[in-house]
């Protein structure tokens, strides 16, 4: 909004210079000269938006605004509240906003966040790899190549359940903590050549490499109390050979 008012501003700012064909003066100087006849602002100001409610969800998780559908965190059958703003579209539930999305002015298209569905993704994991929310994100740059090379390496690891199941629970931190963190954790664990989450989770909370290495000789030093010397088989490989006497 901040960045259309903006723009909004610049445009009246650039008319002033503008002459009307048959006036003598230009749009700014005719509007000074008009200035001391015109009333006082109004004390209450009013908001250039639509509300719209109640808006059903939809089995897909969607609300349908005008000819559109854009995607919520709430179940299907839920009712929302929608207020259409000139760039965007809130969607409120019992008065709580829980999405907001870049109001498209098309017919017929659908807007998905995949943050809106990682409650499903987590019961269904294999989910993620060929939904249209992650397709979305793919296409508009806000995948990078990075999240899909670990997502490789974990499927060559750990088997396609257990990857995409990682996959989410990233998706998940990340969105509740800072998403260029968690790509910056996730090009240094390839750096690394790890492809596990826990590893990834590691270094997304402690992103400093020399406080790691400090933290990882204290646990060397905590853990070698516990060391002890191997075993002497020798005398039960005795057994195997039946040369016990």
């Amino acid at each position: 909004m901040a960045a259309f008012n903006a723009w909004l501003l610049r445009c009246c700012v650039d008319s002033q210079q503008r002459r009307i064909h048959g006036h003598a003066s230009e749009v700014g100087a005719a509007m000074r000269e008009e200035l001391p006849h015109l009333l006082p602002l109004a004390e209450r100001g009013f908001a250039i938006r639509e509300v719209l409610f109640p808006v059903v969800v939809d089995g897909w998780g969607c609300v349908r605004v005008k000819s559109n559908r854009y995607s919520t965190p709430l179940r299907p059958g839920n009712r929302s509240d929608v207020v259409l703003w000139p760039n965007e579209v809130d969607i409120y539930h019992q008065g709580e906003r829980v999405a907001r999305h870049a109001r498209c002015y098309g017919r017929g298209h659908e807007f998905f966040e995949l943050e809106h569905y990682l409650d499903e993704m987590e019961r269904k994991p294999g989910a993620l790899a060929g939904s249209k929310p992650l397709e979305q994100w793919r296409a508009a740059g806000r995948w990078p190549d990075c999240l899909d090379r670990l997502w490789s390496k974990m499927i060559e690891r750990h088997g396609k359940l257990v990857a995409a199941r990682e996959m989410v629970g990233l998706v998940r931190t990340a969105s509740a903590e800072g998403w260029p963190r968690m790509i910056a954790a996730v090009e240094q664990a390839l750096q690394l050549g790890t492809c596990d989450g826990g590893t990834v989770l590691y270094i997304f909370r402690e992103p400093d490499a020399a406080k790691r290495e400090r933290h990882q000789l204290a646990l060397a030093e905590e853990l070698a109390r516990f060391e002890r010397p191997m075993p002497d088989l020798e005398e039960y490989d005795a057994l195997l050979t039946g040369s016990v006497q």
